[in-house]
């Protein structure tokens, strides 16, 4: 599969970008682990346009996380234009423009998948946005706003006409946020859409290799993309690709290697920002991590690992932890 001229390979998997989750340690990690390709945090254009040191951050890359994609979004053509400007002076491979995000913050001011209750306006910003750059430009958006507004099969093609070079589609309303499942049916019908030419990347509860293997055979999709499955779970993209390529199922992590995965990416999280911010950043993939599912008796442990407020006494909870449920831990896995 291709986009533009960037190269992914045979049935690729891609790292879905997300709020807090995809900065530049966690994407090199998943890269390390077999994702085909990145994808930063969603970047305002507002905020940009503006010079918000905080966002303006957001655009670095390196060549360890290649091939990357850096996600811009809002609801104003002149300043989603000036922002694709400003990514493009940071290299990234591609731009991706968020017309799917459901929060209320992004939605419900009319950015994200906010864009899909006013199709003109996306449309115009897809357009004069192809139109400013010179990397390829692609979209990740949604089925809709609502169940009674499922329009992807005509968007998508209108999107294509915009010239965007691949189009990554959520199985799910904004309506739905995350609850129920992905209608991959959709997806689908996006795809074998005669009129449609560029590659279709599917997303939705894709947690297993073996759902990978699914939606890939199934609904005939040029890709996939992972997103809260790999929170915590960077693995994941090593447990896709071998399943893909050999069909085997087993882990290619020891229980003993998953542990040194969450350290290096709380050393990480405390180096990138400071101790006390790294921390609060790094719970979130603490907490949903299925490394500890099953677990019996975790509940205070579990309380305080999320509690913890220095590396020191983080590090330590996660060492008492393989010691005392590393044994239940291999033999569950």
């Amino acid at each position: 599969m291709k986009i533009g001229p960037i190269e992914l390979g045979d049935r690729p998997v891609l790292l879905a970008p997300m709020e807090d989750v995809t900065d530049q340690p966690f994407r090199i990690l998943c890269k390390e682990f077999g994702a085909d390709m990145v994808y930063t945090e969603f970047v305002s254009s507002d905020a940009l346009v503006r010079s918000v040191e905080s966002t303006r951050r957001k655009l670095s890359v390196s060549e360890a996380e290649r091939p990357v994609a850096i996600q811009i979004y809002g609801r104003d053509t002149e300043a989603m234009v000036e922002a694709a400007r400003i990514c493009e002076s940071a290299s990234p491979d591609i731009l991706d423009l968020n017309f799917g995000c459901p929060v209320k913050k992004v939605a419900g001011k009319g950015a994200g998948a906010g864009m899909l209750r006013d199709v003109p306006k996306l449309l115009e910003i897809t357009r004069e946005v192809v139109k400013a750059v010179r990397i390829p430009v692609t979209v990740k958006t949604r089925l809709g706003w609502d169940s009674d507004n499922r329009i992807i099969v005509s968007l998508a093609e209108q999107l294509q006409d915009c010239g965007i070079a691949a189009l990554t589609i959520h199985g799910r309303t904004r309506s739905q946020m995350y609850t129920g499942q992905a209608d991959w049916a959709l997806i689908g019908e996006v795809k074998n859409n005669p009129r449609m030419t560029i590659p279709i990347i599917g997303n939705g509860d894709v947690t297993s290799a073996e759902i990978a293997r699914e939606k890939f055979d199934r609904y005939g999709v040029d890709a996939i993309m992972v997103g809260r499955a790999s929170i915590g779970r960077p693995w994941i993209f090593g447990e896709i690709k071998q399943f893909l390529q050999t069909g085997e199922t087993a882990s290619p992590l020891s229980v003993r290697d998953k542990f040194l995965v969450l350290r290096r990416q709380i050393r990480e999280s405390i180096q990138r920002i400071d101790e006390r911010r790294g921390i609060l950043h790094i719970r979130r993939h603490l907490a949903m991590t299925p490394l500890f599912k099953g677990i019996p008796n975790f509940r205070e442990t579990r309380i305080a690992m999320l509690r913890a407020e220095t590396e020191t006494g983080l590090l330590e909870i996660l060492d008492e932890i393989e010691q005392k449920y590393g044994p239940f831990l291999a033999s569950e896995a």
